[in-house]
């Protein structure tokens, strides 16, 4: 007779066929009283899972690492980093692969716990997190794929009915997260520095398989690799920057091959705009502020490059030759992005030698005059010109009889470049504010519908309702906004 929890599981273990040093087998370690609170039935219905597991006490077993679903093969993932520049071996500290689900669409993607228990990688951590965390990490990545950022997703969060230290006592919890898949920038160069060459080309074999099968056809297969993530990473980083989302811990590890955000420990949406803003609490230094973010990407890639060496040509100055050149098309790339998208937030159809310039000049007017970010975007694109310091200045006066003059250089109508603007400026973006009352309310007051009800407003960003429209007040001026690892 077939268990109730296993309708819909569909899993394959594609990870173990890469060489043993990669991977640990692992078991999550059980909790005592699990309780879901939290379950994404778009997102399972899209994996193929069955609506009636969630009804079953079975899910939430399955859902704290109790139970395993049928075919799963639990492991640690092992891989390394560059931790804010300093280099380290890492792994799955608190974090466990359940398999891979094949989708109805007969796509591949990770299932994973996060706050599962010790492994082999723990470093001393004791494998589990706490509630708030991983409300939040459910809360920006379906915002994200809400926002059309390529991201991992979240399919349920459980509490464990155990605490956990931290500075304080916290209530512990498990979320299980999609990926595309696992694989990093990380897994790379834990590959180069701690395996032989030959590891490293499996590990790059299979990346192609999973990720740019296409790419087996190249002259150089992994040349073509390189400039694959070089891409998509380029055009990540944009996207991130048109809403103004800061990572906050831009380290390797933390870089998937996919072109996936991963890692929502200390990131935060910007509110006025500036540059330099950091909420990060231990990024003293600013090294992954908002206007750093391309050159950081630029940098980590510039370490998975190295990785390739071995395998883009047996002579070694060849090889960093090749990479050297891939690696110089990144700013040109992102830079191509970040255009395409700009143009896009301001209604631009075409292409025009001065519309770089004409968009530096609309940040920096927005720096000098502290606009929100957002809200800028949205008052031009339902010409609302009111409120903010900016629109009484000189410089917004000028640049403004600027872009009018440009939209006229294109044979679209204002109806057109309304429509456009509006698919391009969300009208809500998980301000953190909002969040903070969310996640206050679930882990403070075990009051879920805070949460329920942002997580509604924000899966149609671009709907721009009436009720979006509360969204836009911000916050008074209150200390700095900080955010923290959540380990």
């Amino acid at each position: 007779m077939e268990n109730k929890y296993e309708l819909g599981w569909n899993l394959e273990n594609s990870y173990m066929e890469l060489p043993p040093i990669f991977y640990t087998k692992t078991r999550p370690t059980p909790v005592q009283e699990p309780k879901l609170v939290r379950f994404n039935k778009v997102l399972a219905s899209s994996l193929g899972l069955d609506e009636d597991l969630v009804k079953t006490e079975d899910a939430t077993q399955i859902f704290a690492g109790n139970k395993l679903p049928e075919g799963s093969i639990p492991l640690a993932q092992a891989y390394a980093g560059h931790q804010f520049g300093g280099f380290t071996m890492l792994g799955d500290g608190r974090v466990i692969l359940l398999g891979e689900q094949i989708t109805p669409k007969g796509e591949r993607v990770d299932i994973q716990l996060k706050g599962s228990g010790r492994t082999k990688y723990s470093r001393g951590g004791d494998g589990r997190a706490a509630l708030g965390p991983m409300l939040r990490e459910y809360l920006i990545s379906e915002a994200m794929h809400a926002l059309d950022i390529p991201t991992t997703r979240s399919l349920a969060v459980v509490t464990t009915g155990e605490a956990i230290f931290r500075e304080t006592k916290l209530p512990g919890a498990i979320l299980m997260r999609v990926a595309s898949s696992h694989l990093r920038v990380g897994t790379f160069q834990y590959a180069a520095a701690w395996g032989e060459v030959e590891d490293l080309r499996a590990l790059a074999d299979y990346t192609i398989k999973r990720h740019f099968p296409k790419v087996t056809q190249a002259e150089h297969p992994y040349l073509a690799l390189l400039k694959k993530v070089i891409r998509r990473q380029a055009s990540l980083v944009a996207k991130w920057q048109f809403v103004g989302f800061i990572h906050g811990v831009m380290n390797t590890d933390n870089m998937t091959i996919s072109g996936e955000t991963i890692d929502y420990g200390p990131c935060a949406f910007m509110n006025t705009f500036d540059s330099n803003t950091v909420f990060s609490s231990i990024d003293t230094g600013g090294r992954y502020k908002y206007g750093n973010q391309p050159p950081i990407a630029h940098w980590n890639l510039t370490r998975f490059a190295e990785t390739l060496l071995p395998l883009l040509d047996e002579d070694e100055k060849h090889a960093i030759k090749l990479a050297e050149d891939a690696l110089d098309e990144f700013p040109r790339l992102f830079n191509a992005f970040w255009l395409d998208g700009m143009r896009r937030k301001l209604g631009m159809f075409t292409e025009e030698p001065g519309d770089q310039e004409l968009c530096q000049d609309l940040l920096q007017a927005m720096g000098k005059y502290e606009a929100d970010f957002t809200n800028t975007f949205l008052a031009l694109t339902f010409n609302r010109l009111e409120g903010m310091t900016l629109f009484h200045s000189e410089e917004f006066k000028n640049w403004h009889k600027q872009w009018t003059k440009r939209l006229e250089q294109q044979e679209k109508t204002e109806d057109d470049v309304f429509e456009l603007m509006k698919k391009s400026n969300p009208a809500i973006i998980p301000r953190n504010h909002l969040v903070e009352e969310a996640l206050e309310a679930a882990v403070e007051s075990d009051d879920y519908s805070v949460l329920e009800n942002l997580l509604a407003d924000l899966s149609e960003p671009f709907a721009h309702t009436k009720k979006q429209a509360e969204y836009a007040k911000l916050p008074v001026p209150t200390t700095p906004y900080q955010t923290f690892c959540g380990t």
